[in-house]
């Protein structure tokens, strides 16, 4: 068997425990090793994503038990890509966490930090609905205490909330693996897929439960209106490298519902045929709605970035739900282009709450603005879509993919118009924040010796570093998803293309045997 599938698990398992049980008191051998894992599993993904590239789906058998009895994990095109985009997405920010200081707020950043990865990446790999939950389960135990790193009172409350929405999200997906198991007397995704097949359209009901109270988890987990409370104030309190990582979790939530929807559930089934898409893209379009209207109206920048993750996951389950080839390819590159442009506001929004506080107001200048600044009209561009990068060419593909839907109309003014709020929103935050600031009166104090009045002392000027260096290769990562944009939709349309055609996949893990 090819180990190589499951080492992006193996690896940050084993290196989580170490760093708590061997480095606990050694954070600066705590910052080698989390960054050496991390640079590790981004090697380990570019070769199991070249290993995907040739269409061949390859299964790993843990103990050699086959499946459907034994544990599987699976390799495609969808897992290896979203396996790269997290090792992607985790360099920078484990990077930035060391130099602006925010692993040393709290405990076992590092290994939580892993932990998370662990989980993240287990849930893209695994082949078994139940073993994704136990993934789901990893990664958010982790993401609790990431959540309340650092303390403080707002954020144990927003804690608080974040894990009583997700426990109910997780009896939600207890109660659906029981529904579904009873009906088909399996949880591996390709046997579910044999089963569904083979149940008459009349004896269906029970299966339709199960299957909606599935969407239902994912689309908590992917913060799809109206179970997208928890996300503004969890991802605005929680510290901002935290909620850049957490921007990946979300598009958890969106890969389970593409998984499952078109292997499982999907629209040539006859026994849950039009089950998802009739809800699904209204709700992903009010998604979108509310959080433009969000971006709009937050008077803090750290929530009006959580806003622009709930917009951005609306444009996406836009494309998905259409449950189309074309439109699965264009959803696939905005799950790239979103993440990496969320992910940089947050970071973005850190570097201005570590100089002048969050309040989108003006106040005087602070240290480095115009870096800072230039910095976030590039991720204010890329998040609202507009051209020259990547935002503008997603969009553009979720729009054209959407040209033959049935309210193909309301689909494209709801996008339309979501970009123009999105724009003003951050227009008007960016000019509130960094232009209107120049033109605020400087501060003065009475000097304690003549009395005289004199400017108010300023904080020192932080030195761009390693912070800066980090922030920067997201936006890289945005430049090179723009200039390498062919190479990626031909890779996302195959990706799609083996997603709608789910008798390879059931073959490759069944062995050509129900």
């Amino acid at each position: 068997m090819n180990h190589w599938i499951v080492a992006p698990i193996v690896l940050p398992a084993i290196l989580a425990p170490f760093i708590i049980m061997v480095l606990r008191y050694h954070l600066d051998l705590q910052r080698i090793f989390s960054v050496s894992g991390v640079i590790a599993l981004l090697g380990i993904a570019l070769t199991i994503t070249a290993q995907a590239s040739g269409g061949e789906i390859l299964v790993y058998e843990l103990g050699n038990w086959p499946a459907p009895f034994g544990i599987v994990m699976v390799l495609d095109r969808l897992s290896a890509m979203m396996v790269l985009l997290t090792a992607l997405l985790a360099l920078p920010i484990v990077l930035y966490a060391i130099a602006s200081g925010w692993d040393e707020r709290g405990k076992h950043f590092h290994a939580l930090f892993h932990f998370q990865l662990m989980g993240v990446c287990g849930a893209f790999l695994t082949g078994d609905a139940f073993n994704l939950f136990v993934f789901f389960e990893v990664l958010l135990i982790a993401s609790y205490g990431l959540m309340t790193h650092g303390g403080g009172s707002v954020r144990l409350k927003s804690g608080v909330q974040y894990v009583a929405y997700n426990l109910l999200g997780s009896t939600l997906f207890l109660f659906a693996l029981g529904t579904i198991y009873g009906v088909t007397g399996t949880l591996n995704m390709a046997d579910i897929a044999v089963r569904v097949a083979e149940i008459p359209a009349e004896d269906t009901a029970l299966l339709r439960v199960g299957a909606v109270l599935l969407l239902l988890v994912f689309c908590i987990k992917a913060a799809v209106l109206p179970l997208h409370f928890w996300l503004p104030a969890s991802y605005a309190n929680a510290p901002l490298p935290v909620a850049a990582l957490f921007a990946i979790m979300t598009k958890v939530g969106a890969y389970s519902i593409i998984r499952m929807y078109t292997l499982a559930f999907g629209p040539e089934v006859e026994a849950t045929q039009g089950l998802v898409g009739d809800w699904l893209q209204p709700a992903a379009l009010v998604t979108l709605a509310v959080g433009a209207i969000g971006i709009l109206g937050s008077q803090h920048i750290a929530r009006m970035v959580a806003f622009c993750a709930i917009a951005s996951m609306g444009t996406l389950l836009i494309a998905i739900s259409q449950f189309t080839p074309d439109a699965t390819a264009a959803a696939l590159y905005y799950v790239f282009h979103s993440t990496l442009a969320t992910a940089l506001l947050f970071l973005v929004a850190d570097l201005v709450m570590e100089r002048r506080g969050g309040a989108i107001a003006p106040t005087t200048p602070m240290p480095q603005s115009g870096l800072i600044s230039a910095l976030f009209f590039v991720g204010a561009i890329a998040m609202a879509g507009m051209p020259p990068l990547s935002g503008f060419i997603g969009k553009l593909l979720v729009l054209d993919a959407s040209r033959d839907a049935s309210d193909a109309t309301a689909v494209w003014a709801v996008i339309l118009i979501g970009s123009f709020v999105t724009i003003v929103g951050l227009a008007r935050a960016g000019t509130l924040i960094f232009w209107k600031s120049h033109d605020t009166q400087v501060v003065t104090v009475e000097d304690p010796v003549d009395g005289e009045e004199v400017p108010a002392p300023v904080a020192p000027e932080p030195q761009p570093g390693l912070a800066i260096t980090a922030v920067f290769g997201l936006v890289a990562g945005l430049i090179l998803l723009t200039l390498f944009a062919g190479p990626a939709l031909e890779y996302t349309s195959k990706t799609a293309g083996q997603l709608f055609a789910p008798e390879n996949y059931i073959s490759a893990v069944l062995g050509g045997e129900e």
